[in-house]
């Protein structure tokens, strides 16, 4: 029997769900399974899961489940305040250190990889290849001390905001219908941050940034431009999806998007309802498609951050989706470059050796 073609994904927030628990062992509760979420290493083994971006993010004091808030025919849910790096570094460190034990645990079936080489080794070998993400670089100080830390044990992937501002710029906000053109894009530490990210090669994810803060980085960058977990705003008028004009330019930079599960971000009527078919999913594959070509696109499921389609439920669903790719005529080819070829290659343009 054929293995089925492997997917590496763009993000996903389990280390934040294992994080939040708050328990012992919570490295080996992902490696053994059983646990509730979208995703452990049984149901990635089974679903064909070879890895992705594993985010690290400090959730802000009394941060209501923006998820629960994302409802009626309209929405703009307030954000947090600002959080010092003081206050985010401790949460972010102990986030990063359940990636690394769940490493040193897994007995070599789970690598913390800094190199598309290295995804491409854990490929080959079976083994789930982990990138560490930082979404939102609230941990990171104005001097770049905690960058060149967290570049060192694994950080290969920034997004300078989440939704919430800090002192790098100011994100999207949760609202619908709106377009991306909501606020100040960088500030001046925004801007030092992507030159500071360039010099080590660290991917400057774009999923979160506002209309402004998308252009000053793709007019500051000379890597690819990634959006690591976003969707098409022609097909869904949400604040956080991406118009067709930032498409282009993703395009033209070599860059990639990773089309993002959650049904709010999917539905053109921006709701959160499970019961949403990988139709809606597809229109944007084929939005896609049609303004930025194949290779510029791959997936970022959220999973264990948002709630996605029922019919893929979580990461042992993935089949589904490869089902559905199928029934839409993909050549082989075509498949491979979409579940994981895109992404390896986007990685190896923006990290060289």
């Amino acid at each position: 029997m054929q293995s089925p073609v492997p997917i590496f994904d763009g993000h996903n927030d389990v280390l934040l769900r294992l994080f939040n628990k708050q328990v012992p062992d919570v490295e080996q509760l992902f490696l053994d399974g059983g646990d509730d979420g979208q995703l452990d290493f049984p149901r990635a083994v089974r679903g064909g899961f070879a890895g992705g971006m594993f985010a690290i993010f400090v959730p802000s004091r009394g941060e209501p489940d923006v998820n629960e808030l994302m409802r009626g025919e309209c929405y703009d849910i307030p954000l947090p305040d600002i959080i010092s790096a003081g206050e985010a570094l401790p949460s972010a460190l102990a986030i990063a250190a359940i990636l690394l034990r769940i490493e040193k645990r897994s007995g070599g079936r789970f690598k913390v990889c800094r190199s598309a080489k290295e995804i491409r080794s854990c490929m080959a070998s079976n083994v789930i290849a982990a990138v560490m993400h930082l979404e939102g670089a609230e941990a990171i100080d104005a001097d770049f001390n905690s960058l060149d830390v967290l570049h060192a044990a694994g950080l290969r992937s920034i997004g300078p905001v989440w939704s919430r501002p800090n002192i790098f710029g100011h994100g999207v906000p949760f609202r619908f219908p709106s377009t991306p053109d909501t606020g100040p894009g960088l500030t001046e530490r925004g801007k030092d941050l992507v030159r500071a990210c360039n010099e080590r090669r660290i991917v400057l994810d774009l999923s979160h940034m506002n209309h402004q803060g998308f252009w000053d980085v793709a007019r500051l960058s000379n890597a690819p431009l990634i959006a690591t977990h976003s969707n098409s705003h022609s097909v869904c008028p949400h604040a956080r999806n991406l118009t067709d004009s930032q498409l282009a330019a993703i395009r033209d930079s070599g860059g990639l998007v990773g089309i993002n599960f959650a049904t709010c971000f999917l539905r053109p009527d921006g709701q959160l309802d499970t019961k949403t078919g990988l139709d809606v999913l597809l229109r944007h594959l084929d939005h896609m498609i049609q303004h930025m070509g194949l290779e510029c696109i791959g997936f970022g499921s959220d999973f264990d951050g948002a709630k996605v389609p029922e019919v893929i439920g979580d990461v042992s669903g993935l089949g589904n989706l490869r089902d559905a790719l199928t029934s839409r005529g993909l050549s082989d080819d075509s498949l491979r470059k979409l579940c994981h070829e895109n992404w390896i290659n986007v990685l190896d343009r923006t990290w060289g050796q």
